[in-house]
Order: C-alpha cells, then structure tokens, then sequence
C-alpha cells in the first residue's frame, strides 16, 4: 500500500498544474463569475470529510466523478473535530489549539487542492465548524492566528473560497466569525468568503452588512413541511426559494445560494431513520427552485458521500447504507449537470427571476417558479400539473414553446405560439411530485 501510494503521489507531481481562474461577484451583484469575465455557476457537492476521510488516491476518485457529472466544486470542512487527523493519521491541531496547526495535516490539504484544480474544481473551505468553535472557545486571539494562518498558505491558489462558519447561529460566537472572517478578507483579499449557517437559516440573518461577506449562503435544511414545527420565523418549510428571493432583494446586494438543502437519501429531519428519505426527485426541486428564484447556483448533497461512507464502518450518521464509492452515482448526483446545462444555455447575467409570468403560481409542491433573460424564459413545475403563464413581460410577438426534462437534459419542441396573450400548457406524463418540467419560451420573431 505505501508502495503504491507514493508512486500514485510522485505520477500526481508530474501532473501540470492547472491554474483555474479566480471567481469574483458579477458587476450586477446576483451572480458570479470568473476573473476573466465568464459565466460562473456554482454546481457545488458536500464532501464535507474529505479530507479525515479520504486516501489521496480516494480523493482521486472521487474529484473525477464529480467533475465527469459537471460539478465546478466540493464543500470541504478543514476542521470538523479538535481531535481531527487526515486519512494518514495527521492531527490537524497540536494540542487541540485552533492556534498551532501541525504540519503534516496542510500539507495534505495542499495536495488535496492542487488535485481538485487538476480536475477542474474548486473548494468551498469551512475553517473550523461550529461544533469545534462551541466545544472548543477559542478566543478571538486564536481565531484570528488561525485564520492567519490559513490566508497567508492559501492565497496563491486560485481555485478556493472561504466558507466561514458552518451549521451554527451567526451569533453564537459572533466575535469568533467575524474574526475569522475580517482576518481572511483583510489578508487575502482576492478570495471569497461567505458563510454557512445553521439549517433554516441564511448567513444574511446575522452578516448582511459585513464587509468582509462577499455573498449569501443559506441552509434551507432537511426537515419536510410537517416537521417544521419550530417557532422562529421565518418558517418557510421546504419551500427553499423564499430564502433565496428574500436575499436577492435585500441591500447591499449580493450573490445567494442554496449551500446545503436536503440530502439524496437522508431522512426526513435527519435523525429518526425511519422516516422516509429525500430523494433524486427532491434534489431536483430544491435546485430549480432556489436557482429560478434568483441563485447564483446550487448545492447538491448526498447522505453517504457526504460523509464518505465505507463498508467497514461500524456505525453511520443519519443512517447511511450505501459505500461512498457507489452513492456517487446516485440519480440525483447524475442530474444536476441538467440544470447547469440550461442555465448556461441561454444570456446569463441579464436572468431575473419574474413570478408575472406565472398567472397560478400554487403552494407546497405545486408551486411554479418562473426566471428570465430578455429573450427567453424559463418556468419550472414540480408535479406537471396544467398551467397558465402571461408572457407579456418578454414583449416578443412570437414564441416557441419546448419542454425541457430535469431528469435527463432532453428537449421537446412543443410549438410556436402567440407572445401577447395567455397560453396554457399541459406538461407530459400524469401530475404528481417528481413530474417535473420546464417550460422554455424564447423568442421567435
């Protein structure tokens, strides 16, 4: 094994350094794209222990799958536990100090980055979690030598955000996160930093103002409509697109997502295993709908990868059962490409979500969520159910109509159509959750 292993690490520095451009957030505020002025869309994947669980080897592996189903980045946690050490046994901390990390640890990191830009991804970095933060304390003093720490390595590689936080109130340990966060935009400022809150929750509940956030993250969750019973507002059940239209009209304005909606095979509310469990057809309608609302992107997860499930594990959280190494191929991870693809496929910075094209938007599971550019327009339908849409906003005297599928990228043509009244249109299939389509319009003068 360690034969193999340090051939597999002296083939990997032969392997010419991909270099990827730098993101930085669109002139319009809404979106982002790279340094050289294309185009970003976050297609993101949790692979939240990557690095305390993963061979480099493995790492491998899995970058190549992701990048093959279109994914442009992997959410990472550096420090999920004080005690945590990589696959090799290298503790992250010396002594548990958020302070004093130990050498071996980010030289693996360093390794891990340049073989995700090898592949052609980026890494959203979460620098310690909030369950380390709230076992741990450290003071403001040691977040921000840490924080220090991580800028002065890091800035040089291109391919890399900041992901400050992770599943916690913004403030609890507020000073610990604007440290963090002041301290990484301070010294590398050519990176961008967001922040992952708790579930039910955007990071512009706490840091909107903050100079140092460059664009929103939400954590719409993974509870259904029935368990959320909690007694903060909002309460927006599974309706993930409200936080992302409450971002994009707040001031100032800046980019948002959903950073992490419920998982493909996880249950319910995540801790009671009997419950039934988020599938491909849920994914698929978390992503629409945050990105039709207004998202910069999407982050898709999955139960087993996330935590990088193996066969040998004695236990798992929230009741994984399948290796990793099989769940990256889960429907839903296969997916995703589409909605990249169609967002890609048409005028990207001029898209604004505009619900006047839909005359019944409905509730819960029916709701139609609508986005368009100038010419064109895009309205999503979760359960195929018949509806109406008003295209007066495109002002085109002639459109076209097509069908587009969510589950395989395909496209139908439906007809041409008149651009100054109402039309109706009957999606295919029998109506019912997972009957999703888009219903395209472009201009046909």
């Amino acid at each position: 094994m360690r034969i193999a292993l340090s051939i597999f690490l002296s083939l990997l520095t032969l392997i010419p350094q991909q270099e990827l451009p730098r993101l930085k957030v669109a002139p319009n505020g809404h979106f982002l794209m790279t340094e050289n002025g294309k185009p970003f869309f976050w297609l993101g994947d949790t692979g939240w222990l990557l690095l305390s669980r993963l061979t480099t080897e493995e790492a491998q592996q899995y970058f190549e799958n992701r990048h093959k189903k279109g994914f442009d980045l992997i959410q990472v946690m550096l420090v999920h536990s004080i005690k945590d050490a990589d696959a090799y046994g290298h503790p992250a901390l010396l002594d548990k100090n958020l302070a004093a990390p130990a050498k071996a640890y980010w030289d693996h990191l360093d390794t891990i980055i340049d073989l995700a830009a090898s592949n052609g991804l980026y890494l959203a970095l979460v620098p310690v979690w909030g369950g380390v933060v709230k076992a741990a304390k450290p003071s403001p003093a040691q977040a921000q030598a840490y924080a220090s720490f991580l800028a002065n390595r890091y800035k040089n590689k291109t391919n890399i955000v900041w992901m400050n936080g992770g599943d916690i109130k913004g403030a609890d340990y507020e000073d610990v996160w604007n440290t963090i966060g002041t301290t990484l935009k301070k010294q590398d400022p050519n990176h961008l930093v967001t922040f992952h809150p708790r579930g039910r929750a955007s990071s512009s509940f706490w840091f909107e103002q903050q100079p140092w956030l460059d664009f929103n993250s939400v954590q719409s969750g993974h509870r259904s409509y029935a368990q959320d019973t909690s007694k903060e507002d909002p309460r927006y059940g599974e309706d993930n697109w409200r936080y992302i239209r409450a971002d994009y009209n707040k001031t100032p304005v800046r980019p948002v997502l959903d950073a992490e909606p419920s998982y493909e095979q996880i249950p319910h509310g995540l801790h009671d295993t009997t419950q039934p469990r988020w599938t491909a057809d849920d994914v698929r309608r978390y992503g629409y709908w945050s990105v039709f609302a207004g998202a910069c992107g999407f982050t898709y997860g999955d139960n087993s990868v996330m935590q990088f499930l193996r066969p040998t594990d004695k236990g798992s959280a929230y009741g994984a059962r399948t290796p990793w190494f099989k769940a990256i191929d889960d429907p839903g991870a296969g997916q995703m490409i589409y909605l990249k693809k169609l967002m890609l496929s048409r005028p990207y910075f001029e898209r604004v979500p505009d619900q006047s094209l839909v005359t019944d938007q409905g509730t819960k599971y029916d709701y139609l969520i609508a986005t368009r550019g100038k010419e064109y327009a895009f309205i999503y339908t979760y359960t195929g159910r018949t509806f109406s849409v008003n295209p007066a906003a495109l002002g085109s005297r002639r459109l076209q109509a097509s069908w587009y599928n969510p589950r395989d990228g395909s496209t139908s043509t439906i007809g041409n159509f008149s651009g100054r009244e109402t039309l109706t249109f009957d999606p295919p299939g029998a109506p019912g959750p997972g009957n999703d389509w888009v219903l395209i319009l472009d201009d046909h003068e």
